[in-house]
Protein backbone atom coordinates (compact mmCIF):
# COMPACT_ATOMS: atom_id res chain seq x y z
CA UNK A 1 0.00 0.00 0.00
CA UNK A 2 1.48 3.49 -0.66
CA UNK A 3 1.85 6.59 1.87
CA UNK A 4 0.65 9.38 1.78
CA UNK A 5 3.54 12.10 0.67
CA UNK A 6 2.94 15.86 1.46
CA UNK A 7 4.71 18.67 0.45
CA UNK A 8 4.61 22.96 1.49
CA UNK A 9 5.68 25.80 -0.34
CA UNK A 10 4.46 29.63 0.41
CA UNK A 11 3.04 31.81 -2.40
CA UNK A 12 4.04 35.40 -1.19
CA UNK A 13 2.55 39.15 -2.06
CA UNK A 14 3.28 42.49 -1.70
CA UNK A 15 -0.32 43.94 -1.75
CA UNK A 16 -0.31 47.79 -2.74
CA UNK A 17 -3.49 48.70 -1.70
CA UNK A 18 -5.94 47.68 1.28
CA UNK A 19 -8.18 45.56 -0.99
CA UNK A 20 -6.83 43.33 -3.09
CA UNK A 21 -8.31 40.37 -5.45
CA UNK A 22 -5.66 38.41 -6.44
CA UNK A 23 -5.94 35.46 -9.13
CA UNK A 24 -3.35 32.43 -7.65
CA UNK A 25 -4.48 29.59 -9.18
CA UNK A 26 -0.76 29.37 -11.26
CA UNK A 27 1.09 29.69 -8.53
CA UNK A 28 -1.65 26.79 -6.71
CA UNK A 29 -1.23 24.51 -10.05
CA UNK A 30 3.65 24.99 -10.25
CA UNK A 31 3.28 23.85 -6.48
CA UNK A 32 1.42 21.03 -7.08
CA UNK A 33 3.24 20.10 -10.25
CA UNK A 34 6.62 20.51 -8.10
CA UNK A 35 5.20 18.53 -5.47
CA UNK A 36 5.23 15.20 -7.71
CA UNK A 37 1.73 14.35 -5.90
CA UNK A 38 -0.66 12.63 -8.72
CA UNK A 39 -3.30 11.88 -6.86
CA UNK A 40 -4.96 13.82 -3.61
CA UNK A 41 -5.63 17.43 -1.86
CA UNK A 42 -3.63 20.75 -1.73
CA UNK A 43 -4.87 22.79 1.28
CA UNK A 44 -4.39 26.56 -0.10
CA UNK A 45 -4.60 28.65 3.27
CA UNK A 46 -4.25 32.43 4.20
CA UNK A 47 -1.60 33.19 7.02
CA UNK A 48 -3.37 36.41 7.91
CA UNK A 49 -6.41 37.27 9.80
CA UNK A 50 -7.29 39.79 7.23
CA UNK A 51 -7.25 37.76 4.12
CA UNK A 52 -9.42 34.62 2.52
CA UNK A 53 -8.78 32.58 0.08
CA UNK A 54 -11.82 31.62 -2.00
CA UNK A 55 -12.89 29.47 -5.70
CA UNK A 56 -14.65 31.48 -8.15
CA UNK A 57 -15.65 32.21 -11.53
CA UNK A 58 -12.44 34.48 -12.96
CA UNK A 59 -14.25 37.42 -13.91
CA UNK A 60 -13.69 41.32 -13.17
CA UNK A 61 -17.59 42.26 -12.76
CA UNK A 62 -17.79 39.57 -10.41
CA UNK A 63 -14.96 40.43 -7.88
CA UNK A 64 -16.38 43.89 -8.18
CA UNK A 65 -19.76 42.61 -6.93
CA UNK A 66 -17.92 40.33 -4.02
CA UNK A 67 -16.23 44.17 -3.45
CA UNK A 68 -19.51 45.97 -2.77
CA UNK A 69 -21.26 43.13 -1.21
CA UNK A 70 -18.64 42.55 1.57
CA UNK A 71 -18.31 46.85 2.05
CA UNK A 72 -22.26 46.71 2.67
CA UNK A 73 -22.01 43.41 4.90
CA UNK A 74 -18.78 45.16 7.13
CA UNK A 75 -18.24 48.65 6.51
CA UNK A 76 -15.36 50.28 6.92
CA UNK A 77 -15.01 52.76 8.73
CA UNK A 78 -17.40 52.10 11.32
CA UNK A 79 -16.91 52.27 15.00
CA UNK A 80 -16.27 48.68 15.65
CA UNK A 81 -15.78 47.24 18.85
CA UNK A 82 -12.48 45.84 18.13
CA UNK A 83 -11.16 49.83 17.55
CA UNK A 84 -10.99 49.93 21.32
CA UNK A 85 -7.37 48.29 21.00
CA UNK A 86 -6.31 50.61 18.93
CA UNK A 87 -6.90 48.51 15.32
CA UNK A 88 -8.73 50.34 12.51
CA UNK A 89 -9.31 46.75 10.59
CA UNK A 90 -12.38 45.20 12.04
CA UNK A 91 -14.00 45.47 8.68
CA UNK A 92 -11.31 43.38 7.33
CA UNK A 93 -11.70 40.53 10.05
CA UNK A 94 -15.64 40.23 9.26
CA UNK A 95 -14.84 40.12 5.36
CA UNK A 96 -12.53 37.19 5.78
CA UNK A 97 -14.46 35.31 7.97
CA UNK A 98 -17.01 35.59 5.45
CA UNK A 99 -14.63 34.81 2.53
CA UNK A 100 -13.70 31.97 3.92
CA UNK A 101 -9.69 31.64 5.28
CA UNK A 102 -9.30 28.11 3.04
CA UNK A 103 -9.90 25.81 0.15
CA UNK A 104 -9.49 22.06 -0.56
CA UNK A 105 -9.06 21.51 -3.74
CA UNK A 106 -8.89 18.27 -5.29
CA UNK A 107 -5.54 16.72 -7.47
CA UNK A 108 -6.49 14.42 -10.09
CA UNK A 109 -3.56 13.15 -12.82
CA UNK A 110 -1.24 15.46 -11.11
CA UNK A 111 -3.18 18.64 -11.61
CA UNK A 112 -6.25 20.48 -10.37
CA UNK A 113 -9.07 18.61 -10.78
CA UNK A 114 -11.21 22.43 -10.89
CA UNK A 115 -14.83 23.15 -12.79
CA UNK A 116 -14.58 24.99 -15.98
CA UNK A 117 -14.89 28.58 -14.95
CA UNK A 118 -13.16 27.85 -11.71
CA UNK A 119 -10.23 29.60 -10.00
CA UNK A 120 -8.37 30.14 -6.87
CA UNK A 121 -8.11 33.53 -5.59
CA UNK A 122 -6.57 35.40 -2.45
CA UNK A 123 -8.50 38.19 -0.99
CA UNK A 124 -6.55 41.04 1.08
CA UNK A 125 -8.69 43.51 3.53
CA UNK A 126 -5.95 45.48 5.06
CA UNK A 127 -3.31 45.02 3.17
CA UNK A 128 -0.19 47.09 1.45
CA UNK A 129 2.42 45.26 2.94
CA UNK A 130 3.82 41.59 2.23
CA UNK A 131 1.72 38.47 2.54
CA UNK A 132 1.53 34.79 2.42
CA UNK A 133 -0.84 31.82 1.73
CA UNK A 134 0.26 28.12 2.66
CA UNK A 135 -0.10 25.69 -0.35
CA UNK A 136 0.11 21.92 1.44
CA UNK A 137 0.01 19.10 -1.43
CA UNK A 138 -1.26 15.96 -0.06
CA UNK A 139 -1.31 12.48 -1.51
CA UNK A 140 0.33 9.94 -3.49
Amino acid sequence: MPSMATHTDYLWFETTTRQEFIRITDGVRRIVHESGITDGMVLVSAMHITAAVYVNDWESGLIHDFQEWLERLAPAGKPYQHHQTGEDNADAHLKRTVMGHQVIIPITDGDLDLGPWEQVFYAEFDGQRRKRVVVKVMGE
